[in-house]
């Protein structure tokens, strides 16, 4: 498995595979559940190298560390997970 970070420069930088329509999952510790984003809807801060903005499906703005990330989708297909239990937060 690949480092979400050289997976989310991917997306960024190679414009071929990055025209895709993506999903990423994260975990929320309030919630205790995956919540899934489009990456539409998620910013990375420059400079930021540790953590995102993401506007949840409520609305909600939250400040998200990459470790949250648990799994990103590509057109609706999972390309990448986390191994591990989901509540390891």
């Amino acid at each position: 498995m690949i480092p979400i970070q050289d997976l989310l420069h991917r997306i960024r930088w190679d414009p071929e595979f990055g025209r895709a329509t993506f999903v990423i999952g994260y975990f929320d510790r309030v919630r205790h559940a995956i919540v899934r984003v489009p990456l539409t809807q998620v910013q990375f801060e420059p400079g930021d190298r540790f953590a995102f903005t993401a506007v949840d499906p409520d609305g909600l703005v939250h400040e998200v560390p990459l470790h949250r990330i648990r799994e990103v989708c590509r057109d609706g297909a999972l390309i990448w997970q986390r191994p591990g239990p989901a509540g390891g937060g």
